[in-house]
């Protein structure tokens, strides 16, 4: 395990399941997890050109011990990111929280179904599950429907890099100034970037040495940059 302090953020490159137990409690997680096993079909791609995932799919083990750590760890929200197949799964295994909905990140540039037999994805399902307790966020009666484009600008780092308005308005939308928030896994580190704009304290784990240099890089460039969001 490697830790890296950078202003408000500590990252820890290593795996969220031998580091989690070691941590405090924080206010919210918001993660992206690896794909379902759905998602590694040849007729799932993310990019042009027939491009397969390079990583592995999320395993049963992996959701459930780590759901089951962000559940023990978490005061306000968890935020998950996942197949529409794996809603209900992530749902139990987020227990003792309680489930309050699956919303959905729409993709206007999302890609076509190459292979031309059924509709493409163009969307992905995101669950919001709360510590028990009453629930609050900062949206009012709005509804959980988030669109944004996937290519917003700039390079992406991973092959399933989340966009970085997408992620700044979860953010500003279910945690607080000053809160501390969670992403066990980091990936190149968009929500870290998201924090440090909103002025949010940010904890990242992420595994892969390649994508938490990149983290560690996009973070530090955030806060020198200061809040580029209002």
């Amino acid at each position: 395990m490697t830790k890296f302090e950078i202003g408000n953020a500590t990252l820890y490159h290593g795996d969220c399941l031998e580091i989690l137990p070691t941590l405090p409690k924080v206010d919210s997680a918001i993660t992206d997890p690896p794909y379902e096993i759905e998602a590694h079909t040849l007729q799932r791609r993310v990019r042009r050109g027939n491009e397969p995932l390079s990583f592995e799919p999320l395993s049963f083990e992996l959701r459930r011990d780590s759901g089951r750590l962000i559940a023990a760890m978490t005061k306000r929200w968890a935020i998950v990111f996942c197949q529409c197949e794996a809603s209900q799964l992530w749902r139990r295994d987020l227990e003792p929280m309680v489930y309050r909905r699956t919303g959905i990140w729409v993709k206007p540039d999302a890609m076509p179904q190459y292979s031309g037999d059924r509709p493409g994805m163009g969307y992905e399902s995101i669950v919001f599950s709360h510590a028990p307790g009453r629930s609050k966020w900062n949206g009012g009666g709005r509804v959980g429907v988030f669109t944004h484009n996937k290519n917003s600008g700039g390079i992406h780092d991973h092959q399933t890099q989340k966009p970085v308005p997408l992620m700044v308005e979860l953010t500003a939308l279910f945690t607080d100034h000053g809160e501390t928030i969670l992403d066990p896994f980091m990936g190149s580190g968009t929500t870290g970037v998201a924090c440090m704009n909103l002025g949010r304290k940010f904890i990242g784990i992420e595994i892969e040495k390649k994508y938490f240099d990149i983290a560690c890089e996009r973070i530090d460039m955030a806060q020198r940059q200061g809040r580029m969001f209002a």
